[in-house]
């Protein structure tokens, strides 16, 4: 009433009328929240977010934003800590045609552990990860944000399945425009089973060219620097950059290629010619090169200490089809073949491989969180695994903040997106995560979700429940429907 009166006096007076601004709306409203400011490591309390669509469209000190702003569903985020959305940068779909139902039903595990965003690295499902790209894009199946290299490129007759081989240069030429202009891929996998090594030189170099990223496993007949020289753009698992630690890596090279050795020799060779001073130049060369490392650690710990860990009591197994679970048998088996000497230089691997990661991260090696997780890879649970790679990476070394970095900022930055990811401002993606624990103080924080936010769309706890619920009750199903045949 008395904005009303004065719009009446005032003007009888000679006096301009006073401007009250409408309030703006938004979608949802985020209050009395600790801001997670990633990249400077720091906290920032009081504050509120709103969130407009899929954008955040205005963040500050919660009496501003609440003065000047209004929302059809407000947030409370009192003593929680609010973090962009994690991303998985290394996972798998696959197993065959009878395994695509289970691996689908995957999908919502990631967003019930807050990861907003997976790296599909290939698996020998392509057709239909691509496809399920596209629906999640339309919002017609939930899932995180899917991004994908389709099929790998391998050489003939490849131990992988799902892959384009290629033999020549114009068979590189060939896969290269088929995953560019075909799949529209997000970047290109390029592994070495049966690869030639100058065609995997070949591909990087062409793919570059192409503007497409590569991640790859480089082959043993070729030096990291070559690979690195050729325009690799992450490499996959810690063991391939650990190589490059070697003083004689280029000699071990070539006797492989020469065929003079095989490979466990040179392994041997090469973790015997570890040196610090050339691991760490080498690694200055990753970070001036813009090279990325996606370590996969987790993975790998599992599987080398799969004679003395005891998984058949994992939580995990809960939300993993049995036709999944069933692919886990390839590598136990592999495992328990091992004699003692073989047992201890896998325990001894992993622990050795390890210590390169605090080398990395002060190269200034960007380091990407990403598990392996998926088919194959035993005990690799998708979802919760993002979790088990971070706190294995404070446990080896970094600090809560450069975990944090590694599952929310390393991922958007090596596909040069970090306008629109990895941060909470005006402008970035709405995909965000509500933590009841302070994850700069503890990185096991990011298992303690209050919400998800993905594209916007709020999934609080209670929906998060019912997805893991709802997952383990389809798995008890398919269980009980195979002990029924």
């Amino acid at each position: 009433m008395k904005y009303l009166i004065a719009a009446l006096v005032l003007p009888l007076l000679g006096l301009a009328s006073p401007v009250v601004a409408a309030p703006k709306h938004g979608d949802v409203i985020i209050r009395h929240v600790s801001i997670v400011d990633v990249e400077a490591a720091k906290i920032v309390a009081g504050q509120a977010v709103v969130l407009k669509g899929d954008d955040i469209v205005a963040v500050g000190a919660d009496g501003a934003i609440a003065k000047d702003w209004r929302a059809a569903r407000t947030v409370e985020g009192e003593g929680r800590y609010l973090i962009p959305g994690l991303w998985d940068m290394h996972v798998h779909f696959g197993g065959g045609p009878e395994l695509i139902e289970e691996n689908k039903a995957l999908l919502p595990l990631y967003v019930a552990n807050g990861i907003t965003t997976i790296r599909d690295c290939s698996g020998d499902l392509p057709e239909h990860v691509l496809a399920w790209r596209g629906e999640i894009a339309s919002g017609s199946l939930f899932g995180p944000r899917l991004l994908t290299s389709g099929a790998k490129i391998e050489g003939i007759a490849p131990v992988w399945k799902g892959t384009i081989e290629v033999g020549s240069e114009a068979d590189v030429d060939a896969a290269l425009d088929r995953l560019k202009n075909r799949d529209k891929v997000d970047f290109v996998k390029i592994t070495d089973s049966t690869l030639k090594p100058e065609l995997f030189l070949y591909a990087l170099r062409q793919a570059k060219i192409l503007g497409l990223k590569t991640s790859g496993h480089i082959p043993m007949a070729l030096t990291v620097d070559q690979a690195i020289d050729a325009g690799i753009s992450s490499i996959e698992h810690l063991d391939y950059a650990y190589n490059a630690g070697a003083k004689d890596e280029a000699a071990i090279a070539a006797d492989f290629a020469a065929k003079h050795i095989d490979r466990a020799e040179a392994n041997r060779r090469l973790d015997a010619g570890f040196d610090r001073d050339t691991a760490m130049a080498a690694y200055r060369r990753f970070a001036a090169k813009d090279v990325f490392v996606t370590p996969t650690l987790n993975g790998s710990r599992i599987i080398a200490y799969l004679d003395r860990d005891d998984h058949s009591k994992d939580e995990g197994l809960a939300y993993i089809g049995p036709k999944l679970r069933k692919t886990y048998d390839w590598r136990i088996e592999r495992a328990a073949k091992a004699d003692a000497a073989a047992i201890a230089a896998r325990h001894q691997q992993i622990e050795d491989v390890a210590t390169i990661l605090p080398m990395l991260a002060e190269a200034g090696v960007p380091i990407i969180a990403g598990t392996d997780a998926g088919f194959l890879n035993s005990f690799n649970y998708p979802g919760f695994g993002l979790h088990d790679e971070i706190e294995l990476f404070t446990a080896k070394g970094l600090t809560p903040a450069q975990a944090l970095v590694s599952a929310t900022r390393a991922g958007p930055a090596w596909f040069g997106w970090l306008d629109r990811y990895g941060a909470i401002k005006p402008g970035m993606a709405a995909d965000l995560v509500l933590l009841t624990r302070n994850p700069l103080e503890d990185i096991a924080a990011t298992r303690a979700i209050d919400t998800v936010v993905l594209r916007g769309m709020v999934q609080d706890r209670a929906a998060l429940d019912k997805m893991l619920a709802d997952m383990r009750a389809k798995v008890a199903t398919w269980n009980a429907e195979g002990a029924a045949r």
